[in-house]
C-alpha cells in the first residue's frame, strides 16, 4: 500500500507557488541571480506565490549573515518575496536546519513502504564496483545487489538510538524509466538504476541529503514549480521517485542554463567580481544588471536597462535559451 501524502500546504492551479533557495555559502553571483530572475518572472507572470527559502543543512560551509547578504541583494536588484525566513508564513520555518522533524518524519514513511535501508559499505566497498558502467556523477551506480537480503522492524529506530550511527540511509530505487518533461529543454527520461542506483538521503554523519531535503520541503510548502540551474537536472528523476514514494505529485520543472565565465567554466561564488555585491559597490545600476540577465536569458533582444517588474507581461518560457550563456 503507498503512503498517505505527506502534510502539505494545498496546490492550486490558478495560485502557483515558487520559490528560490539558495545555500548561504557566499554571495548571489550573475548564474544565480539569472536563475532566480527566471524564477521570479515565471511566478508573477501567472499571479503567484514566490517563496525564499534557507538551504543551510551543511552547518561547516554556512556562512554566517550570509543570508542576510543574500537578501539585500536580490531586493536591491527588484525581486521580491511573499514567504521566507525574514517575512514568516504558513510554511514556516523557511530555514532547513530547522525542519529535521519533517525529514525524520519522511524517513519514517519510506522505510515502513521498505524504500529505506542503511548502508554499511565501506569506501573500498563502493571502490570495487568502479569497473562498472559510470553513471551520470561519474561513479558507478549503487548496486541492487548491496541490498541487505532482509531488515528487523526496529532497525531505522535502533540505528537512531546510537550515539554515533554506524550507516548511511539510502532510497531503494524502481527499475523503470522516469518520464519527464522540462520546460527549458523538453522530454526527458532516465533509468535511475542504471544513472544512480540506490541513493543517499541521510549521510553516516547525521546529515540529510540534498535530494530529501527539497522533495520533502516542496511537499510541504505547496511548490508547484520547480526552477533552478541546469547543473540540477540530472537530480530530476531520482526527486521524482522521491515525490512518488512519498505520495506526492511532483512539481513542474525549468532548469536555466547556467552561466559561464571566459574560460567557460561555470560561474562560482570564487567568482567575486560578477557577484550582485561586487557590481552595487562598483557603482552598476541595478536596472543595467536586470537588462544583461534578461537579454541573456533570451527574454530581451539586447541588454537595455530594465526593471523586473518591465519583464513581467511578456515572459514565456519559450524565449529562454537552450545554450550557456557567457558572461566574462
Amino acid at each position: 500500500m503507498p503512503p498517505a501524502p505527506i502534510h502539505r500546504t494545498p496546490r492550486h492551479a490558478s495560485h502557483p507557488r515558487g520559490r528560490y533557495a539558495p545555500s548561504p555559502t557566499g554571495l548571489i553571483h550573475l548564474g544565480n541571480a539569472r536563475t532566480a530572475l527566471a524564477a521570479w518572472l515565471s511566478i508573477r507572470s501567472r499571479g503567484g506565490t514566490f517563496l525564499w527559502r534557507l538551504e543551510d543543512l551543511d552547518p561547516p560551509r554556512v556562512v554566517p549573515g550570509m543570508a542576510a547578504l543574500q537578501m539585500e541583494d536580490l531586493a536591491w536588484l527588484g525581486l521580491d518575496w511573499d514567504e521566507g525566513p525574514d517575512l514568516g508564513g504558513p510554511c514556516a520555518p523557511y530555514e532547513q536546519s530547522r525542519r529535521s522533524a519533517l525529514y525524520e518524519d519522511a524517513l519514517d514513511r519510506l522505510a515502513t513502504a521498505g524504500r529505506l535501508f542503511p548502508c554499511r559499505r565501506s569506501r573500498k566497498d563502493l571502490a570495487s564496483i568502479a569497473s562498472a558502467p559510470h553513471g551520470l556523477d561519474g561513479g558507478a551506480p549503487y548496486p541492487a545487489s548491496f541490498r541487505p537480503a532482509s531488515l528487523d522492524p526496529g532497525w531505522l529506530e535502533a540505528l537512531r538510538r546510537m550515539e554515533r550511527p554506524d550507516a548511511a540511509l539510502r532510497f531503494r530505487v524502481d527499475d523503470r524509466p522516469v518520464l519527464w518533461h522540462d520546460r527549458v529543454f523538453g522530454a526527458r527520461e532516465e533509468r535511475v538504476d542504471r544513472t544512480v542506483g540506490d541513493f543517499v538521503l541521510k549521510r553516516r554523519d547525521g546529515l540529510y541529503a540534498y535530494q530529501l531535503a527539497v522533495v520533502v520541503d516542496d511537499l510541504a510548502m505547496g511548490i508547484d514549480e520547480v526552477v533552478r540551474g541546469a547543473d540540477l537536472l540530472d537530480s530530476t528523476a531520482r526527486q521524482i521517485q522521491l515525490y512518488e514514494a512519498l505520495g506526492g505529485t511532483p512539481p513542474d520543472w525549468a532548469h536555466v542554463p547556467v552561466v559561464v565565465n571566459a574560460a567557460g567554466e561555470k560561474l562560482s561564488k570564487r567568482d567575486g567580481g560578477r557577484t550582485l555585491r561586487a557590481l552595487r559597490d562598483s557603482g552598476v545600476h541595478p536596472e543595467a544588471v536586470v537588462g544583461e540577465l534578461a537579454a541573456s536569458l533570451g527574454l530581451l533582444d539586447r541588454p537595455d536597462p530594465c526593471r523586473p517588474g518591465d519583464l513581467v507581461r511578456d515572459f514565456t518560457w519559450e524565449k529562454v535559451k537552450k545554450e550557456p550563456s557567457v558572461m566574462p
